[in-house]
């Protein structure tokens, strides 16, 4: 029998490199015994064929989970051309088959030129989206007819990294609520040819561009080694968190008052959703600053 793991008390991000063939839901929760946190969230799912950053926000930390879930994302993607799937990527079942057309690199920068900018993206239908309350796959796995929503989504870029007669390699970098399978999937069929994804890894989101991952088999070892030392190295503070935010500082006396939900002003603080922290460095929480210079307290960390 298996001892009884002793959660306990831990604040920070982790930024997972998840493994293929896993859900995020189960990457968390794998990592959330590694660590022995007793509270974890992540930032948005990565499709079970997916790979790569993935940031894991435990205690305090799941506060702030949300809004990197909203941020800026980059992916690389490989698509392969002539197969239409259910799912949009190849763990789906094949819908149709058809030839591909002879692309040369100016038609595919045109096909992929209305993909760009802000655009109206259809949802696939094997998604977490939820109607009625129920998610889409749920729906579709009971065989329920099903229009996917659009909605308004903002692709930054699309490179070609590579081309071959029967598959492309692409890096997107998207905002939040981007499908890099509808990209695949609406490419497919502006080529006539249809096309769905096969591997997609992301590279980045921000804060966390440049980002220093580890995988779930390197975070066990460390844990079964009884490393908890090189363990929590691997943990980053909450405050790596919010770089991208405003940033406002409190003396003493105005964090405490901060911290009871008082109302704080000052004209020199920047406008718009800010982190709030103390004069050592500290975070505080967020805060909404309005054109007068108002903050007001939105959620308050307690660390």
């Amino acid at each position: 029998m298996r001892p009884r793991i002793q959660f306990r008390r831990l604040d920070g991000i982790v930024l997972l490199d998840k493994p293929a063939g896993m859900s995020s839901n189960t990457a968390l929760q794998v990592a959330r015994r590694l660590f022995r946190a007793e509270k974890g969230g992540h930032t948005g799912s990565l499709d079970p064929l997916a790979t790569g950053l993935l940031p894991l926000c435990f205690g305090e930390a799941t506060k702030i989970a949300g809004l990197l879930l909203g941020s800026a994302k980059a992916y690389d993607a490989q698509i392969a051309l002539g197969t239409t799937t259910d799912t949009d990527d190849a763990d789906g079942t094949v819908l149709r088959q058809r030839p591909v057309p002879a692309l040369d690199a100016q038609a595919l920068r045109q096909a992929l030129e209305p993909l760009t900018g802000h655009i109206r993206q259809r949802a696939p239908i094997y998604s977490a989206l939820k109607q009625g309350g129920e998610p889409l796959y749920v729906k579709a796995r009971r065989g329920d007819a099903i229009e996917a929503p659009e909605r308004d989504v903002h692709v930054q870029s699309i490179e070609i990294l590579e081309q071959q007669p029967e598959w492309l390699r692409l890096r997107v970098t998207c905002g939040s609520g981007t499908y890099i399978r509808s990209i695949a999937r609406d490419l497919g069929e502006a080529l006539g040819c249809g096309a769905h994804i096969t591997a997609l890894r992301r590279l980045w989101v921000e804060p966390f561009l440049t980002p220093r991952m580890i995988g779930l088999d390197a975070l066990r070892e460390l844990a079964e080694a009884g490393d908890d030392a090189a363990l929590l190295q691997w943990l980053l503070p909450l405050e790596a968190g919010l770089s991208h935010f405003g940033r406002v500082e409190l003396d003493a006396p105005r964090a405490q008052r901060f911290c009871m939900g008082q109302r704080l002003r000052d004209p020199a603080w920047p406008g718009g959703l800010v982190a709030v922290f103390a004069d050592d460095g500290k975070a505080l929480g967020l805060g909404q600053v309005d054109a007068a210079g108002m903050l007001a307290p939105q959620r308050r960390f307690n660390l």
